[in-house]
Protein backbone atom coordinates (compact mmCIF):
# COMPACT_ATOMS: atom_id res chain seq x y z
CA UNK A 1 0.00 0.00 0.00
CA UNK A 2 1.29 3.44 -0.92
CA UNK A 3 2.10 5.61 2.09
CA UNK A 4 -0.30 8.58 2.32
CA UNK A 5 2.60 11.02 2.77
CA UNK A 6 3.85 10.07 -0.70
CA UNK A 7 0.54 10.88 -2.38
CA UNK A 8 1.68 14.40 -3.27
CA UNK A 9 5.12 13.41 -4.54
CA UNK A 10 5.80 13.58 -8.30
CA UNK A 11 5.46 10.21 -10.02
CA UNK A 12 8.46 10.82 -12.27
CA UNK A 13 11.84 12.47 -11.76
CA UNK A 14 11.62 16.07 -12.93
CA UNK A 15 7.83 16.22 -13.04
CA UNK A 16 6.13 19.15 -11.29
CA UNK A 17 4.76 18.69 -7.79
CA UNK A 18 1.08 17.68 -7.69
CA UNK A 19 -1.44 20.26 -6.54
CA UNK A 20 -2.75 19.98 -2.99
CA UNK A 21 -6.03 21.64 -3.92
CA UNK A 22 -7.89 21.91 -7.22
CA UNK A 23 -8.25 25.60 -8.18
CA UNK A 24 -11.81 26.83 -8.57
CA UNK A 25 -11.99 28.82 -11.80
CA UNK A 26 -14.96 29.85 -13.95
CA UNK A 27 -16.00 26.66 -15.73
CA UNK A 28 -19.66 27.28 -16.51
CA UNK A 29 -19.38 25.89 -20.01
CA UNK A 30 -16.96 23.40 -21.54
CA UNK A 31 -17.36 24.27 -25.21
CA UNK A 32 -16.42 21.44 -27.55
CA UNK A 33 -14.83 22.02 -30.95
CA UNK A 34 -13.44 19.72 -33.63
CA UNK A 35 -9.85 20.78 -34.40
CA UNK A 36 -9.98 18.90 -37.72
CA UNK A 37 -12.74 21.22 -38.94
CA UNK A 38 -10.94 24.20 -40.50
CA UNK A 39 -14.04 26.41 -40.39
CA UNK A 40 -14.55 25.66 -36.69
CA UNK A 41 -10.86 26.06 -35.88
CA UNK A 42 -10.77 29.50 -37.51
CA UNK A 43 -13.41 30.72 -35.06
CA UNK A 44 -11.46 29.78 -31.91
CA UNK A 45 -9.82 33.21 -31.34
CA UNK A 46 -13.27 34.81 -31.38
CA UNK A 47 -14.61 32.14 -29.00
CA UNK A 48 -11.94 32.70 -26.36
CA UNK A 49 -13.57 35.79 -24.74
CA UNK A 50 -16.98 34.07 -24.70
CA UNK A 51 -16.03 30.80 -23.02
CA UNK A 52 -14.72 29.70 -19.65
CA UNK A 53 -13.34 26.47 -21.16
CA UNK A 54 -12.61 25.54 -24.78
CA UNK A 55 -12.10 21.83 -25.39
CA UNK A 56 -10.43 20.38 -28.45
CA UNK A 57 -12.27 17.13 -29.02
CA UNK A 58 -10.32 14.17 -30.37
CA UNK A 59 -12.74 11.36 -29.50
CA UNK A 60 -16.43 10.84 -30.31
CA UNK A 61 -17.78 13.00 -33.16
CA UNK A 62 -14.37 12.92 -34.86
CA UNK A 63 -14.30 10.34 -37.66
CA UNK A 64 -11.55 7.72 -37.60
CA UNK A 65 -9.93 9.09 -40.76
CA UNK A 66 -9.73 12.56 -39.16
CA UNK A 67 -8.24 11.59 -35.79
CA UNK A 68 -4.68 12.56 -36.72
CA UNK A 69 -5.83 15.80 -38.36
CA UNK A 70 -7.76 16.70 -35.19
CA UNK A 71 -4.70 16.10 -33.01
CA UNK A 72 -2.45 18.12 -35.31
CA UNK A 73 -5.05 20.85 -35.57
CA UNK A 74 -5.30 21.15 -31.78
CA UNK A 75 -1.51 21.42 -31.48
CA UNK A 76 -1.51 24.22 -34.04
CA UNK A 77 -4.35 26.03 -32.28
CA UNK A 78 -2.64 25.67 -28.92
CA UNK A 79 0.65 27.04 -30.26
CA UNK A 80 -0.90 30.00 -32.10
CA UNK A 81 -3.71 31.16 -29.79
CA UNK A 82 -3.62 33.40 -26.73
CA UNK A 83 -6.26 31.91 -24.44
CA UNK A 84 -5.98 34.54 -21.71
CA UNK A 85 -8.19 33.50 -18.80
CA UNK A 86 -10.02 30.90 -20.91
CA UNK A 87 -8.95 27.35 -20.08
CA UNK A 88 -7.82 24.98 -22.85
CA UNK A 89 -8.86 21.36 -22.36
CA UNK A 90 -8.78 18.33 -24.62
CA UNK A 91 -10.73 15.10 -24.69
CA UNK A 92 -8.38 12.35 -25.79
CA UNK A 93 -9.42 9.08 -27.37
CA UNK A 94 -10.34 6.24 -25.03
CA UNK A 95 -7.56 4.34 -23.27
CA UNK A 96 -8.16 1.22 -25.37
CA UNK A 97 -8.03 3.04 -28.70
CA UNK A 98 -5.10 3.04 -31.18
CA UNK A 99 -4.87 6.85 -31.05
CA UNK A 100 -4.71 7.51 -27.32
CA UNK A 101 -0.97 7.09 -26.72
CA UNK A 102 -0.04 9.43 -29.56
CA UNK A 103 -2.70 11.89 -28.36
CA UNK A 104 -1.09 12.17 -24.95
CA UNK A 105 2.53 12.02 -26.07
CA UNK A 106 2.24 14.65 -28.79
CA UNK A 107 -0.09 17.02 -26.95
CA UNK A 108 1.87 17.13 -23.71
CA UNK A 109 5.26 17.53 -25.40
CA UNK A 110 3.98 20.12 -27.91
CA UNK A 111 1.44 22.25 -26.00
CA UNK A 112 1.57 20.95 -22.44
CA UNK A 113 2.26 24.49 -21.24
CA UNK A 114 -1.03 25.64 -22.81
CA UNK A 115 -3.24 22.75 -21.71
CA UNK A 116 -5.02 22.85 -18.37
CA UNK A 117 -6.99 19.60 -18.27
CA UNK A 118 -7.01 16.23 -20.05
CA UNK A 119 -10.51 14.77 -20.27
CA UNK A 120 -10.40 10.97 -20.25
CA UNK A 121 -13.45 9.11 -21.62
CA UNK A 122 -14.97 5.89 -20.33
CA UNK A 123 -13.04 5.77 -17.06
CA UNK A 124 -14.07 2.61 -15.24
CA UNK A 125 -11.91 2.54 -12.12
CA UNK A 126 -8.99 4.00 -10.21
CA UNK A 127 -6.64 1.86 -12.34
CA UNK A 128 -7.35 4.04 -15.38
CA UNK A 129 -6.40 7.17 -13.42
CA UNK A 130 -3.27 5.54 -12.00
CA UNK A 131 -2.12 4.74 -15.54
CA UNK A 132 -2.73 8.32 -16.68
CA UNK A 133 -1.08 9.72 -13.56
CA UNK A 134 2.26 7.99 -14.18
CA UNK A 135 2.22 8.57 -17.92
CA UNK A 136 1.51 12.29 -17.56
CA UNK A 137 4.28 12.66 -14.98
CA UNK A 138 6.80 11.07 -17.36
CA UNK A 139 5.73 13.31 -20.22
CA UNK A 140 5.69 16.43 -18.04
CA UNK A 141 9.28 15.69 -17.04
CA UNK A 142 10.27 15.17 -20.68
CA UNK A 143 8.62 18.45 -21.71
CA UNK A 144 10.00 20.39 -18.72
CA UNK A 145 6.54 21.53 -17.62
CA UNK A 146 6.30 23.66 -14.47
CA UNK A 147 2.66 22.94 -13.59
CA UNK A 148 0.93 19.55 -13.50
CA UNK A 149 -1.77 18.71 -16.00
CA UNK A 150 -5.08 17.78 -14.44
CA UNK A 151 -7.38 14.87 -15.27
CA UNK A 152 -11.12 15.05 -15.83
CA UNK A 153 -12.95 11.73 -16.05
CA UNK A 154 -16.23 11.02 -17.83
CA UNK A 155 -18.73 8.72 -16.14
CA UNK A 156 -20.17 6.79 -19.07
CA UNK A 157 -20.18 3.13 -18.04
CA UNK A 158 -22.02 1.28 -15.30
CA UNK A 159 -18.68 0.10 -13.88
CA UNK A 160 -17.43 3.68 -13.74
CA UNK A 161 -20.47 4.75 -11.74
CA UNK A 162 -20.02 1.76 -9.40
CA UNK A 163 -16.42 2.89 -8.78
CA UNK A 164 -17.01 6.64 -8.77
CA UNK A 165 -15.71 7.27 -5.25
CA UNK A 166 -12.44 5.44 -5.94
CA UNK A 167 -12.02 7.30 -9.24
CA UNK A 168 -12.39 10.67 -7.52
CA UNK A 169 -9.78 9.77 -4.89
CA UNK A 170 -7.30 8.11 -7.27
CA UNK A 171 -4.88 11.02 -7.82
CA UNK A 172 -4.17 14.64 -6.87
CA UNK A 173 -4.56 15.32 -10.59
CA UNK A 174 -8.30 14.69 -10.50
CA UNK A 175 -10.00 17.94 -11.49
CA UNK A 176 -13.55 16.68 -11.81
CA UNK A 177 -16.13 14.41 -13.41
CA UNK A 178 -18.70 14.80 -16.16
CA UNK A 179 -21.83 12.75 -16.74
CA UNK A 180 -21.74 10.99 -20.13
CA UNK A 181 -25.40 10.04 -20.56
CA UNK A 182 -25.36 8.48 -24.04
CA UNK A 183 -22.62 5.91 -23.47
CA UNK A 184 -23.87 5.33 -19.94
CA UNK A 185 -27.36 4.60 -21.24
CA UNK A 186 -25.94 2.00 -23.63
CA UNK A 187 -23.78 0.48 -20.89
CA UNK A 188 -26.80 0.14 -18.61
CA UNK A 189 -29.05 -1.14 -21.41
CA UNK A 190 -31.36 1.81 -20.84
CA UNK A 191 -34.09 2.08 -23.45
CA UNK A 192 -33.49 5.61 -24.66
CA UNK A 193 -31.79 6.98 -27.77
CA UNK A 194 -31.59 10.55 -26.43
CA UNK A 195 -28.36 12.31 -25.45
CA UNK A 196 -29.13 13.56 -21.96
CA UNK A 197 -32.34 15.19 -20.83
CA UNK A 198 -35.58 13.54 -19.85
CA UNK A 199 -37.81 11.00 -21.53
CA UNK A 200 -41.60 11.25 -21.92
CA UNK A 201 -41.98 7.60 -20.93
CA UNK A 202 -40.22 8.01 -17.57
CA UNK A 203 -43.10 9.31 -15.43
CA UNK A 204 -45.00 8.95 -12.18
CA UNK A 205 -48.79 9.02 -12.36
CA UNK A 206 -51.42 9.99 -9.82
CA UNK A 207 -53.72 7.31 -8.44
CA UNK A 208 -57.18 6.94 -10.01
CA UNK A 209 -59.92 9.18 -8.64
CA UNK A 210 -62.13 6.85 -6.56
CA UNK A 211 -65.20 8.89 -7.48
CA UNK A 212 -64.32 9.13 -11.15
CA UNK A 213 -62.07 6.22 -12.16
CA UNK A 214 -62.12 7.16 -15.86
CA UNK A 215 -61.00 10.75 -15.27
CA UNK A 216 -57.58 11.79 -16.62
CA UNK A 217 -54.78 11.08 -14.15
CA UNK A 218 -52.06 13.73 -13.88
CA UNK A 219 -48.52 12.58 -14.53
CA UNK A 220 -45.08 14.16 -14.27
CA UNK A 221 -41.95 13.37 -16.27
CA UNK A 222 -39.02 12.33 -14.10
CA UNK A 223 -35.25 12.77 -14.46
CA UNK A 224 -33.49 9.63 -15.71
CA UNK A 225 -30.15 10.94 -14.47
CA UNK A 226 -30.99 12.12 -10.96
CA UNK A 227 -29.44 9.14 -9.16
CA UNK A 228 -26.20 9.27 -11.12
CA UNK A 229 -25.92 13.05 -10.81
CA UNK A 230 -26.43 12.95 -7.05
CA UNK A 231 -23.88 10.18 -6.58
CA UNK A 232 -21.38 11.98 -8.80
CA UNK A 233 -21.82 15.29 -6.94
CA UNK A 234 -21.34 13.60 -3.56
CA UNK A 235 -18.22 11.76 -4.72
CA UNK A 236 -16.72 14.96 -6.10
CA UNK A 237 -17.55 17.04 -3.02
CA UNK A 238 -16.11 14.39 -0.72
CA UNK A 239 -12.81 14.51 -2.61
CA UNK A 240 -12.52 18.24 -3.30
CA UNK A 241 -13.04 18.05 -7.07
CA UNK A 242 -15.68 19.47 -9.42
CA UNK A 243 -18.83 17.89 -10.94
CA UNK A 244 -20.21 18.85 -14.37
CA UNK A 245 -23.28 17.95 -16.37
CA UNK A 246 -22.32 16.57 -19.76
CA UNK A 247 -23.96 17.00 -23.16
CA UNK A 248 -27.53 17.93 -24.02
CA UNK A 249 -27.98 16.61 -27.53
CA UNK A 250 -31.16 18.32 -28.72
CA UNK A 251 -29.61 21.61 -29.84
CA UNK A 252 -32.95 23.12 -30.92
CA UNK A 253 -34.66 22.46 -27.57
CA UNK A 254 -33.05 25.32 -25.70
CA UNK A 255 -35.76 25.37 -23.02
CA UNK A 256 -35.23 21.74 -22.00
CA UNK A 257 -31.46 22.30 -22.16
CA UNK A 258 -31.81 25.21 -19.75
CA UNK A 259 -33.95 23.08 -17.42
CA UNK A 260 -31.42 20.24 -17.41
CA UNK A 261 -28.53 22.60 -16.79
CA UNK A 262 -30.42 24.29 -13.96
CA UNK A 263 -31.15 20.94 -12.31
CA UNK A 264 -27.42 20.22 -12.40
CA UNK A 265 -26.58 23.69 -11.02
CA UNK A 266 -29.00 23.33 -8.13
CA UNK A 267 -27.59 19.89 -7.29
CA UNK A 268 -24.03 21.23 -7.09
CA UNK A 269 -22.50 21.11 -10.56
CA UNK A 270 -20.22 23.97 -11.60
CA UNK A 271 -20.87 23.76 -15.34
CA UNK A 272 -21.98 21.73 -18.34
CA UNK A 273 -20.83 20.84 -21.84
CA UNK A 274 -21.69 23.13 -24.73
CA UNK A 275 -22.02 21.36 -28.09
CA UNK A 276 -23.21 24.38 -30.07
CA UNK A 277 -22.71 28.14 -29.64
CA UNK A 278 -26.38 28.54 -28.70
CA UNK A 279 -25.69 26.57 -25.51
CA UNK A 280 -22.84 28.83 -24.37
CA UNK A 281 -25.07 31.64 -23.12
CA UNK A 282 -27.48 29.13 -21.59
CA UNK A 283 -24.67 27.65 -19.51
CA UNK A 284 -23.24 31.07 -18.61
CA UNK A 285 -26.60 32.28 -17.34
CA UNK A 286 -27.66 29.10 -15.56
CA UNK A 287 -24.36 28.46 -13.77
CA UNK A 288 -24.07 32.06 -12.57
CA UNK A 289 -26.02 32.45 -9.29
CA UNK A 290 -29.27 34.44 -9.64
CA UNK A 291 -28.79 38.07 -8.66
CA UNK A 292 -31.68 38.14 -6.18
CA UNK A 293 -30.35 35.06 -4.36
CA UNK A 294 -26.85 36.51 -4.14
CA UNK A 295 -28.16 39.77 -2.70
CA UNK A 296 -30.29 37.83 -0.20
CA UNK A 297 -27.31 35.66 0.78
CA UNK A 298 -25.17 38.77 1.32
CA UNK A 299 -27.86 40.18 3.61
CA UNK A 300 -28.05 36.98 5.64
CA UNK A 301 -24.26 36.87 6.06
CA UNK A 302 -24.25 40.50 7.19
CA UNK A 303 -27.01 40.07 9.75
CA UNK A 304 -25.64 36.76 11.09
CA UNK A 305 -22.46 38.44 12.31
CA UNK A 306 -20.05 35.73 13.42
CA UNK A 307 -22.30 33.05 11.91
CA UNK A 308 -23.45 31.52 15.19
CA UNK A 309 -26.86 31.58 16.80
CA UNK A 310 -30.05 32.33 14.90
CA UNK A 311 -31.84 35.40 13.55
CA UNK A 312 -35.20 36.07 11.91
CA UNK A 313 -35.05 37.90 8.57
CA UNK A 314 -38.35 38.66 6.83
CA UNK A 315 -40.02 35.91 8.82
CA UNK A 316 -37.43 33.29 7.88
CA UNK A 317 -35.14 31.70 10.44
CA UNK A 318 -31.43 31.83 9.65
CA UNK A 319 -28.78 29.92 11.60
CA UNK A 320 -25.27 28.54 11.16
CA UNK A 321 -26.45 26.03 8.53
CA UNK A 322 -28.20 28.59 6.37
CA UNK A 323 -25.29 31.03 6.57
CA UNK A 324 -23.04 28.25 5.22
CA UNK A 325 -25.42 27.91 2.27
CA UNK A 326 -25.19 31.65 1.75
CA UNK A 327 -21.39 31.59 1.77
CA UNK A 328 -21.48 28.99 -1.04
CA UNK A 329 -23.63 31.29 -3.15
CA UNK A 330 -21.63 34.45 -2.41
CA UNK A 331 -18.29 32.70 -2.86
CA UNK A 332 -19.26 31.55 -6.35
CA UNK A 333 -20.62 34.98 -7.21
CA UNK A 334 -17.38 36.69 -6.12
CA UNK A 335 -15.26 34.31 -8.16
CA UNK A 336 -17.32 34.85 -11.32
CA UNK A 337 -17.51 38.62 -10.79
CA UNK A 338 -13.71 38.92 -10.80
CA UNK A 339 -13.69 38.51 -14.58
CA UNK A 340 -17.20 39.79 -15.41
CA UNK A 341 -17.91 43.48 -14.89
CA UNK A 342 -21.66 43.07 -15.49
CA UNK A 343 -21.92 40.43 -12.77
CA UNK A 344 -19.82 42.52 -10.41
CA UNK A 345 -22.26 45.41 -10.74
CA UNK A 346 -25.33 43.18 -10.52
CA UNK A 347 -24.06 41.41 -7.39
CA UNK A 348 -23.01 44.78 -5.90
CA UNK A 349 -19.43 43.86 -5.10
Amino acid sequence: MRNPKDFFQPMALGAPNPLHEIPLRPSRMIHFFDPSNAKMAAKIPDMVPKCDVLLGNLEDAVAADKKIAAREGLIQIGQNTDFGSCQLWTRINSLDSPWMLDDITQLVTSIGDKLDVIMVPKVEGAWDIHYMDRLLAQLEARAGLKKPLLIHAILETALGVANVEEICAASPRMEGLSLGPADLAASRRMKTTRVGGGHPGYVVRADPDANSPDAPRPSAQQDLWHYTMARMVDACAANGILPYYGPFGDIKDTLACEDQFRNAFLMGCVGAWSLHPVQIDIARNVFSPPVDEVLWAKRVISEMGDGTGAVMIDGKMQDDATVKQCHVMVGLAKMLAESDEDLRKAYEF
